[in-house]
């Protein structure tokens, strides 16, 4: 993904996925890359959650590179563990993982990421909200990439196997057709061979 820890080679902004497992471990994917590398910047990020069928978002956590993560909705705690940026002021992979799903956990999640940036002594502000609908379901559905991906993957196995059929009897017919070649030719060696032999013998009686 591109993304290190405590040394950033390069940042990408994916979206997360959106269907959790019921009593499964799910991964909430909020990535907030920083526009220009080489400025240098801090942030802190805080977690709200709207509960599927209400209105209100309610604040369920906060982390920031001094105090780490502090949950304070109860319904999440012992439920939620930090899988972003670490070892670093500069956050901007805000990841978290929600451990035994529940269904009360579906709905909308809400990451604010609060970033303040330095110019030459000048501290700029910015914060960024990302949103991610969760919905929990019962069993895991495949997506339609992974179906045909598994599609392609049988139809390409069956190509090769093919192809390799065909490659050794035509390497069967190859030797085949080169060893009967050589039989003949020798078989052809081994007739002259004695005809010449047979006409030395019949010279020498001539010449007793």
């Amino acid at each position: 993904m591109g993304l290190l820890s405590s040394c950033w080679a390069g940042c990408v902004e994916v979206d997360s996925h959106t269907e959790a497992v019921f009593g499964m471990t799910f991964k909430i994917l909020c990535i907030s890359c920083k526009k220009r590398s080489e400025t240098s910047a801090e942030a802190y990020t805080e977690w709200y959650f709207r509960e599927k069928g209400t209105d209100t978002f309610t604040r369920i956590l906060r982390y920031d590179p001094d105090a780490l993560l502090e949950v304070v909705d109860e319904r999440f705690q012992d439920l939620v563990v930090w899988n972003g940026s670490k070892n670093t002021r500069d956050l901007q992979d805000l990841s978290i993982f929600l451990t035994n799903v529940t269904y009360e956990q579906a709905g909308e999640y809400l990451c604010r990421v609060d970033r303040n940036l330095t110019f030459d002594g000048y501290v700029y502000n910015i914060v960024i909200n990302k949103t991610i609908h969760v919905e929990v379901v019962d069993k895991a559905n495949r997506d339609m990439a992974s179906i045909v991906s598994e599609i392609m993957m049988y139809v390409l196995i069956v190509v090769l196997t093919i192809w390799l059929v065909a490659e050794m009897i035509y390497c069967y017919k190859k030797i085949a057709a080169a060893t009967e070649a050589a039989a003949q030719e020798n078989a052809s060696e081994y007739l002259a061979i004695t005809s010449e032999s047979k006409e030395n013998c019949a010279g020498v009686q001539v010449a007793e």
